[in-house]
């Protein structure tokens, strides 16, 4: 199985000495569903945004698709960026635009300027959206407000824009932080079903360990910005659980739903 993303001894410092991450290193294969876990302040976000140099690393080097995207710059990066879908907790959709039209925004990277701001989109690109939103449930609102939506539709609205870029690698930054338990359940079952369909590589920021221990094929767990768990989530000791987290999984399950993201 090839390597889609690797971490090489990666550490960032922040203004004021913090360091968010400590010499962490890992590599996640195409089509695997990765989870990563930890307090706040762990790293998670830091981790996930030092990918596609959202946040730039202090030191070490980040590849993606056997090239160095942490190296990168102007047209070189934005093509690899191509490949990197992402998911956030607040959507981040265009509320005052079409749910059509925020899912179309997924091939803006592969558009020339002019038809990007035009918004020239292609037929077949219109069809795929449509086809996406069908297979998402979401069809019939394919032209209603995004602002218009429920949380959950609009985080379907926010995954199907990420699949429109054909992404390598799916990254999700606590996406269903923000959603009642069935609605984070629908989004959950989404992701694993319609990147392991398409063979793109997940990698997911919880703090919901329950999701992350069900729907993995691996978890890394961090802890002041270094990895002291990488392994199946089967193998996810509950020793190893306190050393993560500072405190038991019963404590987890009852009262880390609702922290903000790290």
């Amino acid at each position: 199985m090839s390597v889609i993303l690797k971490f090489d001894d990666v550490s960032k410092q922040y203004a004021k000495g913090r360091l968010a991450l400590k010499a962490v290193s890992f590599e996640i294969n195409a089509g695997e569903f990765v989870s990563i876990i930890g307090p706040s302040g762990s790293g998670k976000t830091t981790l996930l945004r030092a990918v596609n140099q959202l946040i730039p690393i202090t030191s070490g080097s980040v590849w993606l698709d056997g090239e160095e995207i942490s190296r990168q710059k102007g047209a070189a990066l934005r093509k690899q960026r191509r490949k990197i879908g992402m998911i956030f907790q607040n959507y981040n959709l265009v509320a005052q635009l079409s749910v059509m039209q925020n899912v179309l925004h997924g091939r803006l990277g592969y558009m020339s300027g002019i038809n990007g701001v035009l918004g020239r989109y292609r037929e077949e690109d219109k069809r795929e959206a449509l086809t996406l939103l069908e297979e998402l449930g979401l069809k019939d609102f394919a032209y209603h407000r995004a602002s218009d939506l429920s949380g959950g539709q609009k985080q379907r609205v926010g995954i199907a824009r990420a699949i429109m870029q054909h992404p390598k690698l799916l990254l999700c930054d606590e996406p269903i932080a923000s959603l009642d338990p069935s609605s984070a359940k629908v989004i959950m079952d989404l992701l694993k079903e319609m990147t392991a369909k398409r063979g793109i590589a997940c990698m997911v920021n919880l703090h919901q360990l329950d999701a992350a221990i069900n729907y993995s094929d691996r978890i890394i767990g961090l802890c002041q910005g270094s990895i002291v768990y990488n392994g199946s989530p089967k193998d996810l000791t509950e020793n190893l659980i306190e050393r993560i987290y500072g405190t038991s999984r019963e404590n987890l399950m009852l009262g880390n739903k609702n922290e903000a993201g790290s």
